[in-house]
């Protein structure tokens, strides 16, 4: 048994628990993934993929197999059998997020130096989890960097736009021909547009001599924004994917603070639908549809859906 500290997946970290480029992995002190499953329910088998053998230390081998005993035991049970998994997941419903094909659960376990991400799905046939090994202080490093947001520029530096790490781009070519990228950040001057790294710069002079445009494939949701709740009219930060809010200062008449929240939004580029689908998800979950900006016109109100839900 091994002392650690375990919680739910953030929304930032969960795409750690997915295969990374050469780049990620270094910057991020990716060691490797171990990826398993119960076979007929309680059974264990694993297969090792290493990303960095000189990263995979005696040290890191044997905390590595206490974390999965401790995981594998009764008195945590989430490694223990695909029924375990699922009554140890139930207990924590805001470890659960949208998979490929199905939900998912997302942990992250702590130690002094490593940090292990899994990606749970306790369905027959699947494999059942990924466990993603990292260097802690660089993991920790990379994700406060990346939500910095990934800067697209044109070709004289002047900032067009930022999307959040993970989000997609769509490029139109000079022929009116659309295509989708994942961008990923890398540093304040790199990212990676689909399988391509590129200086921000040179991403942009690629655009334009190609005559190709760019632009947010959804709308992006910025790192912060003010607003003021609907029930008191109270100035309140919200920053992006947290639950909850903060409140701001000295507070004055809701007519006063909501045209303070306005300018400020206003001077940073945060459009109304961004503030209220910010609002929406620190109060409701940034899961829901009411968490997306695209359900709201530019005054800030919510778009009647075609359906019943909102547009997902």
């Amino acid at each position: 048994m091994i002392d650690f500290v375990m919680n739910p997946l953030t929304i930032e970290e969960r795409k750690y628990t997915y295969a990374q480029s050469t780049q990620i992995q270094g910057q991020t002190g990716s060691i490797g993934h171990l990826r398993g499953d119960f076979g007929s329910g309680e059974q264990f088998y694993t297969t090792w993929d290493e990303h960095n053998s000189r990263l995979k230390t005696p040290e890191f081998s044997s905390e590595l197999d206490n974390v999965i005993n401790t995981l594998r035991s009764n008195e945590c049970g989430l490694l223990k059998s695909r029924r375990s998994m699922k009554d140890f997941a139930g207990n924590y419903p805001e470890s659960g997020f949208k998979g490929s094909y199905t939900t998912e659960y997302g942990f992250r376990v702590d130690t002094e130096k490593y940090s292990y991400l899994l990606r749970c799905n306790p369905t027959q046939g699947d494999y059942n989890f990924y466990c993603f090994c990292y260097q802690k202080e660089w993991l920790n490093r990379h994700i406060d960097r990346a939500s910095q947001d990934i800067r697209f520029i044109d070709s004289h530096y002047k900032e067009l736009f930022r999307l959040p790490d993970g989000e997609q781009i769509t490029v139109t070519n000079a022929d009116g021909e659309k295509r989708d990228f994942t961008c990923r950040y890398i540093d304040e001057y790199h990212l990676e547009v689909g399988n391509n790294l590129y200086h921000i710069c040179e991403f942009a002079e690629r655009m334009e001599r190609s005559g190709s445009t760019y632009q947010p494939k959804e709308i992006p949701l910025p790192r912060e924004c003010l607003s003021t709740l609907p029930s008191t009219g109270e100035v309140v930060k919200i920053d992006r994917y947290q639950k909850g809010y903060t409140p701001r200062g000295v507070q004055k008449t809701s007519e006063e603070n909501r045209n303070l929240v306005d300018l400020y939004n206003s001077n940073h580029g945060i459009s109304k639908a961004q503030e209220a689908a910010m609002l929406a998800g620190s109060m409701f979950g940034w899961h829901t549809p009411a968490a997306k900006p695209k359900n709201y016109d530019e005054n800030g109100s919510p778009i009647k859906p075609k359906n019943k839900d909102y547009e997902r």
